[in-house]
């Protein structure tokens, strides 16, 4: 069910925002639902982001590491319940070491919602109290599409300061930006400290939601949902379509920035579970599509 169940938040500064999402999915015909997430210590909190899953679908425990009230070597273990459709646990575990000395303002490299090819630049000011010499000597990321410069460190009464400029590339792909900068340091005890970066780069053709459930239905009975498709520009749907004739749409006309299409499921006398992709055809550029996957349970 879980794509994993442990995360190791490795070294972080005060205050420094420390989030790892343990994804899951159902993978039953009936739904499942969460009925509680606790944790064993004050320095984890969890959430969870949809309690309730129709088959097929996608949701994840969201564990936060309290930076900001605890400090040094904390470890949490975080139990998800379920009650549906029977009791279960799943015990999640987290680590992580959360230095006083070292601080980041803001928090995180936050570049909130970004357009399709759209750069920016976030500023961090990194702040080491101590009078020993400390240096940031490299910045590593994972992420390519990621630009990091460091400016010379300045010196203050109570330690030494680094301005960091992360630049976010024409290339980010659409979707969630969840990644990690590694600063590397002279420190020999602590040599690392991660910081987060996050954001979300709009799709020039969004199709909300990704995953639609249409929960479960009775034989020879039909199901409707809506489904919501924008775009950064005026667009009209040339068509929707799905390899599964008991899936049917009513699409609307006309050219505009958000349209609304009514997806109905004509459920016949077979029996179980459903998981199909529906694919959208716009007139943008291109003939520019965009595909969700929908789920449904069909029982007697």
């Amino acid at each position: 069910m879980f794509k994993e169940t442990s995360h190791d938040f490795r070294t972080v500064g005060r205050g420094a925002v420390a989030e790892h999402r343990f994804e899951f999915r159902n993978p039953y015909k009936e739904p499942v639902r969460v009925a509680s997430v606790r944790t064993s210590c004050g320095c984890t909190t969890p959430s969870v982001t949809k309690n309730l899953l129709a088959a097929g679908e996608d949701a994840a425990v969201v564990a936060k590491f309290n930076t900001e009230t605890h400090v040094g070597q904390k470890n949490a273990t975080i139990t998800v319940v379920f009650d549906k459709p029977h009791y279960s646990e799943v015990q999640l575990k987290v680590q992580g070491n959360i230095r006083t000395e070292v601080t980041f303002d803001p928090p995180e490299v936050n570049f909130g919602e970004l357009s399709p090819g759209q750069e920016k630049v976030q500023v961090i000011l990194i702040t080491r109290v101590g009078s020993d010499p400390w240096q940031i000597r490299d910045v590593r990321s994972l992420c390519a599409d990621l630009a990091v410069s460091i400016e010379p460190p300045m010196r203050t009464p109570q330690g030494i300061s680094y301005k960091m400029k992360v630049a976010a590339k024409k290339s980010l792909p659409a979707g969630d930006l969840r990644e990690r900068l590694t600063l590397l340091t002279s420190d020999p005890r602590f040599p690392t400290i991660d910081m987060s970066v996050s954001g979300r780069i709009r799709s020039g053709l969004e199709v909300s939601p990704a995953s639609l459930g249409l929960g479960t239905v009775k034989t020879g009975a039909t199901v409707d949902k809506k489904l919501v498709i924008r775009a950064e520009e005026v667009f009209a749907i040339r068509s929707v379509k799905s390899d599964d004739p008991r899936f049917r749409f009513e699409i609307p006309a006309g050219q505009k920035k958000l349209h609304f299409v009514q997806v109905f499921f004509d459920a016949d006398q077979s029996t179980g579970n459903v998981s199909r992709a529906i694919r959208i055809e716009t007139d943008l550029g291109a003939g520019k599509s965009a595909e969700c996957l929908a789920t449904v349970t069909i029982e007697p």
